[in-house]
């Protein structure tokens, strides 16, 4: 059995004006050429394949055949991959980046950055998107470590050698624990009453803070790596813990979590930085995506104030 010839982009660009058009003429004026080179085309494309791809009698207008209808969807996908491969190569030509690598504080609520990330897959269709969610130290690590070009970074990274950072708001932290938690219910609650019971802390990753404590007030710690291992456990009733008010909210209007009204642990504002190593500034991408998580934050997400 033959194999099929290879068809050239133009000739499959030609088959797909003729489709989408509905006649060799209507190709011809959509890619400014005479009709007679249309029909070679169409022809060629034929002969290479060694399938009719119209039924050209009976009717005016070229109609698909079984075959013709079975290559259309290939020739789209082919048009659609040279399209796409034109563009990067073009953001490429003008300075865009082929990828982005950004690291983000797990505390950031999750709509604030799905909202960024949407409006960035909108805006850079052809540019790849590493995605890196650490906590603490780790975030400003990946930063230094080249591993991340931007990250949006916790207070920790302030003032950090070798960085540098723009504001980018902040999420308010709650002290909770479960609704049958002795410290939710007690009221009210003296001071150092926390101090009794497990402290469920998060704790960090990279060397760079390994080892501090922040905003710990109970000598009765359990230490967790992920957030949402210290969520589930503060609503099981291990212990209490502060948490971003927007990943508990829920919790609190089901009851699920109770929020403690803690003289000396209030929780507080947890600050935001868009950081970036200062010997390595972001491209066009990556400046984009720092400015819009600014942008979100002077806009008053839900969760967040102004800093």
């Amino acid at each position: 059995m033959a194999n099929p010839g290879m068809p050239t982009f133009d000739q499959l660009r030609i088959f797909l004006a003729v489709v989408e058009t509905g006649s060799f003429a209507g190709a011809g004026r959509k890619l400014n050429r005479a009709v007679s080179v249309i029909s070679y085309g169409v022809a060629n494309l034929e002969a290479q394949l060694g399938l009719s791809l119209f039924d050209r009698e009976g009717t005016r207008r070229p109609k698909l055949t079984v075959a013709g209808r079975a290559v259309l969807a290939e020739a789209r996908a082919v048009s659609q991959g040279i399209d796409g491969l034109r563009a990067k190569v073009k953001g490429l030509l003008d300075g865009l980046e082929a990828e982005v690598s950004i690291a983000v504080d797990v505390m950031l609520p999750s709509e604030r950055l799905g909202r960024v990330l949407r409006a960035f897959s909108a805006q850079f269709p052809t540019v790849t998107l590493r995605l890196h969610v650490e906590a603490l130290g780790a975030i400003a690590a990946l930063v230094l470590d080249k591993e991340a070009v931007v990250g949006i970074s916790g207070p920790l990274s302030f003032g950090m050698e070798g960085i540098d950072h723009v504001e980018a708001g902040t999420v308010l932290m709650v002290p909770v624990a479960a609704p049958d938690h002795p410290l939710a219910r007690q009221h009210p609650l003296p001071p150092g009453a926390g101090r009794d019971h497990i402290q469920l802390v998060l704790t960090d990753r990279s060397p760079l803070t390994a080892g501090r404590d922040f905003a710990v007030s109970s000598p009765r710690t359990w230490r967790l790596a992920d957030l949402g291992a210290k969520h589930q456990l503060l609503r099981e009733g291990i212990g209490w813990g502060n948490m971003p008010l927007p990943m508990i909210e829920g919790d609190l209007v089901a009851g699920t979590l109770v929020r403690l009204q803690m003289p000396d642990s209030t929780g507080g504002s947890y600050g935001f930085a868009g950081i970036w190593r200062r010997d390595t500034p972001p491209g066009p991408a990556a400046s984009w995506l720092l400015d819009q998580f600014v942008a979100s934050a002077e806009d008053g997400g839900v969760g967040f104030a102004k800093v």
